[in-house]
């Protein structure tokens, strides 16, 4: 059953896009532990008290109050901002506060089902909510301290933002299932005052969790038993951020799965339509694959060490489909999971055949004499693209280009304003390369997708990635 039957089969009977039931004890307790752990905190569960709601200061960015749920935030803006470019071949600017909410349910139907193996999503919404938030619709609100909201083109008013517990928010949670991607939407049209409430990004990730199925989660993170969100600092896990990205909850950024040992790793398996850059592999803590740094429309999730922010271009150009020799190179590197650059002649013919290419063993004897005249028992991966792929990958990325930031904490912003900061990228040639002292975190993690790459900030204001 789908969603590991999280619902029983009569509560999916009934759970229709018009009809909701409530979640069971039990099942609200296998959420709180796969996200929470066993003891989730108070302030903890605060900090993720906040609905998608849009800065008065750039109609399309959306608003993080406090640090943690930028695991979410910054995943759903960067569906936002595909949809605007992208799918509605709009510019940010002169957006109105309706086109803004569209694309943003348009950036929730898209996340959550991606997350579904099958038609069936799940949308969680709340019942004490539903009265409060009814008349209450969280378009563009001001800063997070004189807490206005605009509830349309031309009225402000003041949301009811009052600390409700952990214990009353999961006691009142209700389920409806959609069986098409036309009642996701038409249903997370309903709730949308719900979801850019008080509690939405809660709800919106409890609904991806029971749409990709708690059991299906476990079976593809690294730990099933380390909760999503860290308890202590509120922070989401790579796991999570990746269910958002690609709709699986794997816990690692490179391509494809890993043997390292004898113990699987699971990694990203196709393109993505966002990508993901992160400081870490600048420091050499991970490998972020082709798929992440390539993704489908070039819209990329930056990370530090503590935040998630967003970078993206209308340049199509920056983004390419994967070329023959490149497939070659991944696919190599995956029977080379240590990265030594070579693989053993004995995984010669799994390799040719992964690749579709003649794996006879009369052929491959005839390669890997070729590829290893001195009998020393390995195949590098030069040797190999030469052989097989010799013709040079070039990616025609343009030299020079737009590029603008986003961070949705106030504080991390110029004056206190969330707004999409703007800059020029240049890709220089290897040999112009002048080196330089002023390196900033952006720079560096930019640099793990283009080594080259060049970057001029509009007004000087550098964009901040915590």
């Amino acid at each position: 059953m789908f969603a590991n039957s999280v619902l029983n089969s009569d509560q999916m009977a009934s759970t229709s896009t018009t009809q909701q039931a409530a979640l069971s004890e039990n099942q609200v307790v296998a959420i709180k532990n796969l996200l929470w752990g066993n003891d989730l905190r108070e302030e903890v569960f605060l900090r993720w008290t906040q609905g998608f709601t849009f800065s008065k200061d750039e109609p399309s960015a959306l608003l993080q109050l406090q640090g943690g749920p930028c695991a979410v935030i910054a995943p759903v803006q960067a569906f936002v901002v595909k949809n605007i470019i992208f799918d509605q071949k709009k510019t940010m600017a002169g957006l109105t506060a309706s086109e803004c909410q569209e694309c943003l349910i348009n950036a929730l139907v898209e996340v959550l089902t991606q997350a579904a193996s099958t038609d069936i999503c799940y949308l969680i919404t709340h019942n004490g909510l539903e009265e409060r938030d009814a008349d209450t619709v969280l378009n563009l609100p001001a800063n997070s301290e004189d807490n206005q909201v605009q509830v349309n083109d031309n009225e402000v008013r003041s949301p009811k933002r009052q600390k409700l517990s952990n214990q009353w928010f999961h006691s009142n949670l209700r389920c409806q299932q959609c069986n098409s991607n036309a009642e996701v939407k038409d249903a997370i049209h309903a709730h949308i005052s719900t979801f850019q409430g008080q509690y939405g990004v809660l709800l919106f990730l409890y609904s991806l969790v029971l749409t990709k199925g708690i059991e299906q989660i476990k079976n593809e993170v690294e730990d099933p038993g380390e909760p999503l969100i860290d308890n202590t600092h509120g922070h989401g896990s790579q796991s999570m951020i990746n269910l958002l990205l690609c709709g699986k909850a794997v816990s690692n950024v490179f391509d494809n799965d890993k043997d390292i040992s004898g113990m699987q790793l699971h990694g990203i398996s196709k393109q993505c339509t966002i990508g993901f850059l992160t400081q870490l592999e600048h420091l050499r803590y991970c490998e972020v694959g082709w798929y992440l740094k390539n993704p489908c429309v070039p819209v990329w999730l930056l990370a530090s060490e503590t935040h998630i922010t967003v970078l993206f271009a209308y340049e199509r150009g920056l983004v390419t489909h994967e070329t023959a020799s490149q497939a070659a190179r991944r696919i190599f590197k995956s029977f080379d999971p240590d990265g030594n650059g070579f693989i053993t002649v004995s995984r010669l013919v799994e390799l040719m055949d992964a690749l579709e290419l003649v794996s006879e063993p009369e052929y491959v004897n005839i390669m890997q004499s070729k590829m290893d005249p001195e009998g020393l028992g390995i195949i590098l991966l030069g040797v190999f693209l030469e052989e097989f792929f010799p013709e040079l990958d070039r990616e025609e990325t343009p030299e020079k280009f737009l590029v603008y930031h986003y961070n949705g904490l106030e504080r991390s912003c110029p004056d206190k304003q969330v707004k999409y900061l703007e800059g020029t990228a240049k890709i220089a040639d290897i040999q112009d390369i002048v080196v330089t002292t002023d390196i900033t975190p952006i720079l560096t993690c930019l640099q793990t997708k283009w080594p080259t790459v060049e970057l001029h900030w509009k007004d000087n204001i550098v964009p901040s990635m915590n």
